[in-house]
């Protein structure tokens, strides 16, 4: 299949949080390269923090499109974002987004666009779409196992999952409810959840592999009612930035494999537990590592004072600590990394499996533990097993990351990760030819 020689403009209308807007960037930079004219809407704090992403190359076939949420006191144009957002006001946000419906309106009507792709909490979107007879596709941009689980919990109540392997455990069931925090906000999640994979035109889209989810993919598909196409990985490419030399002359001093990078995410936050139960597994594990610290917006906290008294010290130079924000991709890419030390966020699983790292899986909560369990099945990560109060402890992730890293009986996980990034390399662009000839064909019937 080569670039098809019509181009077709495409709005894109990603949920506002990072980890759903930066798969959709990456997917319209992929339809970009294949003749297509992307619109990406969202509001002005989200498009701000993708703006230099977006290069110069995509100048003329990316536009970004400002969506503006309603005026109130209690939720200001900075927290029109999930990116620092108190958990209390997640629901307030997503009520906010859709009395925005108005004004999106409106941008449907200016740009006139061939086909919507849509994201998990805006049905409504895709009803707007389909009042102007403009086909409308969903794109999760979460793995098949965290969607045919949950999509099964609705449908199927009390009849078990099919593959008893992916499951919750006790501590994880307030973990996998996220910041929903009323019997009435539970439902609208609900509800737009079922009601965004109904309104989505015979097909889903899905930021995932079939050599990793095969049977989810399989069943979610059964479940939806909907044809599955996978996306592959959507991985953003590496970026050159002077600003983060040191890092990268740091590791370049190290070990081949011999360094893990540390990393919770860009929206979640550990207690001041939990970060020193990581800083001493840390230390106790005696591998080399990055740790990218993070704490939440406005709180003015030092590092040296979170973190163990004398724990620099006694490191070294075996460990960099690094604030708020470090080149992930770049750094997992690094010959001298070997293992990452993740809260399984779909997107790094996608990222580590690409680079072909081995995950030490520490689940933070919505989908992350599920995630942790398909990195286990597949055999390319091992789980930090908490205690029975959900609490993490030192010596189990010591123990982890130098299985994972170092150890002998870590092998197999580490042969498994490279061997799935041979994989990704050899799919190519596979997925996204298929993708192309499947929203061609879409919009055809329609018109």
């Amino acid at each position: 299949m080569g670039t098809p020689q019509a181009s077709l403009n495409v709005l894109m209308f990603p949920w506002l949080a990072h980890g759903h807007i930066s798969p959709f960037l990456e997917l319209a930079k992929k339809l970009a390269h294949k003749n297509f004219h992307v619109s990406l809407c969202s509001t002005p704090i989200n498009l701000s923090s993708i703006k230099e992403k977006i290069t110069h190359k995509y100048s003329l076939s990316i536009q970004l499109v400002e969506l503006h949420l309603p005026d109130s006191p209690e939720l200001p144009p900075h927290y029109h974002t999930t990116n620092g957002l108190p958990a209390h006001l997640a629901s307030k946000l997503k009520d906010a987004f859709e009395m925005a419906s108005q004004n999106f309106d409106n941008i449907f009507k200016t740009l006139k666009p061939d086909l919507l792709i849509y994201d998990v909490n805006q049905p409504w979107a895709a009803a707007i779409a389909s009042s102007h007879n403009v086909p409308a596709v969903q794109f999760l941009t979460s793995g098949a196992a965290t969607a045919s689980f949950s999509l099964h919990m609705l449908k199927m109540g009390d009849e078990k999952f099919p593959f008893p392997e992916i499951h919750i455990r006790g501590y994880e069931s307030l973990m996998t409810r996220g910041a929903v925090s009323t019997p009435e906000d539970l439902f609208k999640d609900r509800y737009r959840f079922l009601e965004a994979l109904e309104r989505s035109c015979n097909i889903v889209l899905i930021k995932t592999v079939r050599e990793l989810e095969e049977k989810y993919i399989d069943y979610l598909s059964v479940l939806a009612e909907k044809k599955l196409v996978p996306l592959g990985p959507l991985v953003q490419d590496p970026v050159s930035q002077d600003e983060h030399k040191d890092i990268m002359q740091w590791l370049d001093k190290k070990n081949k494999y011999s360094t893990v990078f540390v990393s919770f995410g860009s929206e979640y936050f550990l207690s001041k537990e939990e970060m020193e139960e990581v800083a001493h597994g840390l230390e106790i594990s005696m591998v080399n590592f990055i740790w990218v610290v993070r704490f939440p917006k406005g709180e003015k906290i030092r590092v040296e004072d979170a973190l163990p008294e004398g724990f620099f010290e006694r490191v070294g130079e075996r460990g960099k600590v690094v604030e708020g924000w470090a080149p992930q991709a770049k750094i997992i890419g690094h010959l001298s990394t070997g293992g990452f030390v993740s809260h399984c966020g779909w997107s790094s699983i996608m990222e580590s499996m690409k680079f072909g790292v081995p995950i030490i899986a520490i689940p933070m909560h919505i989908d992350q533990p599920l995630n942790a369990t398909v990195l286990e099945e597949v055999g390319v990560g091992v789980e930090v097993v908490r205690d029975n109060n959900g609490k993490l402890q030192r010596e189990e992730i010591a123990h982890v990351i130098r299985k994972v890293v170092v150890e002998e009986n870590g092998e197999g996980v580490r042969r498994k990760a490279r061997e799935v990034s041979e994989t990704f390399k050899m799919k190519g662009e596979e997925e996204i030819e298929v993708v192309v000839e499947e929203l061609l064909q879409l919009c055809k019937k329609k018109n």
